[in-house]
Parts: C-alpha cells; structure tokens; sequence
C-alpha cells in the first residue's frame, strides 16, 4: 500500500534475498554518474514513477518491468524489499533510498541526476507511490522544473478495498491514516462526517477495534468494509455496520495484516435509516420535544446529518400545523 516513503541511490546488482542498507555518499556518488551509462534506449530522461505489487508479487506489469530493466537508478522506500522484486525478474538496477527520514536530503540529488539526463524510477515498498508517501514532493519538484514524469500505473491498496467493499464506487475519498489517539480520531472523523463519498482508510491491526468504535460513535450506523492481506494467500473482507465491525474486532482481537476499511458516505446512513423510519423517530421526538431538540436526537440516534434531519422535522411540523387548521 505504498505507505510511505522511497528510496534511491546506486548500488550494486540487487541480491535475490536480504540487501544490505546503502551508503548514501556512495549512492550519490553513483547517481551522478548513471545518465548514459546504460545501452541505448527509447526511454527518454526524466522520472518514472512505478507501481509495485501489494502483496501478490506477480501483480507488476510489463511495461513496469522494463522500465525497471532500464532506468539508470532507483530510487525505493527500503533497497530490500526493492531487491526482493528485481530479483525475482532478473533485474540488476541501482538503488538509492528516497523515504520520509532523508527525502529532505536525498530529493535535490534526484533532481540533479535528473538534470543531467538521468532517467530515474521512483517506487514504495509496495502499491503506487505518491498514495500516503513524500513522494508527492518529488513529483512536484520535478514538474516544477520541467522535467518529463511519467506514471505507471498499477496495483493500490486503496483501490482494491474500494473494489471488494461492495460501496458506491462514483465517488471516493482516501484520507489516509487517522491519528492515533482517540480524541484526535474522533476530531478528524468530525470533519470527514459531511462527505458525500465513500471513506477509504488506513489503520493498524493493534487500533482497529477501538477506531472502528469511534467511527461508529462520530458516523452513525454507516455500512462499511475491513479489508486485509489484500491479493494474498490469506487475503479477507468483513462487511457489516461500523458498529458490528468494531464488536467483531474488540471480540476477535487484532487481525494480521495491513488494513484498509472502506465507510459508506455521508448519504449512506439513509439506506439504513430509511425515510419512513426517519419520519416515524421525528414524529415521536416532536411529540414532547422542539423542534431544533427533536432533530437533535434523532440524528444523534441515526447518524444522518443535523441539517438533514432538522429540514424534515421542520417539513413534517410545517404539515401537523396545515392539518389542524
């Protein structure tokens, strides 16, 4: 799931198991002298940025493969795991790392390398690059300055989870990972509560029980998906409420594998909370409540949205007055 961070630089031929961590002056070093040195190629200068596979190692394309055989260096989030895979298909590359803790250091000897006719691949440890990585500043910089960047288009995690969550699909939103501690989660799931698309996020095992409850206590009964070791041997999606997940996990423990969990947007709730069952909570709360009070609970006990519910209290109030006149 491309999580973040890349990797560069110049090394040896890559080793089929374990590589060994990289001197960074030596990598600069050969960086600056890659543009060129390989046999003539069509590939012009400039950045690849390549998706790797998430799980499943055969899950790399063609076209990724030989650009891979060809560019002049590498930059990966961690040389092993980048070693792992050119191995596996015959390829000896350079490698710089390019992740979270040296982009600020490594990304101007990037972009150097660029100018100098460098033709250069950028990838995560897995997934599409860019997708929750610093990656992003790479690109940037790179487009600033006129370079040529490519995109290779591949395998991501979010996108998977999308696909096998069974949720509308016309509009998404992916937000990353949400901070860890609850009152910040809770915060963050506040500002994401109005948005009409399906919510796609990142969560570790250890937290999954307790962000799902949050969820289910910020969003309401919303329908929602837990995806893990997506296109792996053990690979499993759990569908239900936020609230049946959150049991689910807080009973089974912590799962193995990285998490991505799909929520049903800000409309989503109304296909549980049908309008009949909308009408019949309000009807009953205005029975003793105002109507401001009246909306408040409901949606509190609903999870639709305020302004919402508070529209159709005032419509069904507006039709009890009509009535007794």
């Amino acid at each position: 799931m491309a999580q973040g961070k890349q990797s560069e630089g110049a090394s040896k031929p890559a080793p089929a198991a374990e590589a060994p961590e990289l001197d960074q002056d030596v990598e600069a070093d050969a960086l600056a002298t890659t543009a060129g040195t390989l046999a003539p190629s069509s590939l012009k200068p400039g950045l690849y940025v390549v998706a790797t596979p998430i799980g499943n190692i055969a899950d790399i394309t063609l076209r990724a493969l030989e650009v891979l055989k060809t560019v002049d260096a590498i930059a990966c989030e961690d040389s092993r795991v980048t070693a792992k895979l050119l191995a596996r298909h015959g390829i000896t590359a350079k490698l710089v790392p390019y992740h979270e803790h040296n982009a600020g250091e490594m990304r101007p000897k990037l972009l150097a390398g660029l100018r100098r006719g460098s033709r250069i691949a950028l990838v995560s440890d897995a997934g599409t690059p860019l997708v929750s990585d610093p990656g992003y500043k790479l690109v940037r910089d790179a487009i600033d300055e006129g370079f040529n960047v490519v995109p290779l288009p591949g395998p991501s995690a979010p996108l998977a989870a999308l696909i096998l969550s069974g949720l509308p699909s016309d509009r998404f939103l992916f937000a990353g990972f949400l901070p860890p501690k609850s009152a910040g989660r809770r915060a963050a799931l506040g500002e994401l509560a109005a948005i009409p698309a399906t919510l796609l996020l990142f969560e570790s095992a250890p937290r999954l029980a307790e962000s799902l409850a949050d969820m289910a206590d910020v969003l309401g009964p919303r329908p929602a998906a837990v995806s893990r070791e997506l296109t792996k041997l053990y690979e499993e999606t759990r569908r239900g409420t936020l609230r049946e997940l959150a049991d689910h996990y807080a009973a089974a423990g912590p799962p193995k594998g990285e998490i991505v969990i799909a929520i049903g947007g800000a409309d989503a709730a109304s296909q549980i909370a049908s309008a009949e069952t909308l009408d019949a909570q309000l009807r009953s709360a205005l029975g003793s409540l105002s109507v401001k009070d009246a909306a408040a609970a409901v949606a509190a006990a609903t999870g639709l949205p305020r302004k919402q519910v508070y529209a159709r209290a005032l419509e069904l109030k507006a039709g009890e007055l009509k009535t007794t006149k």
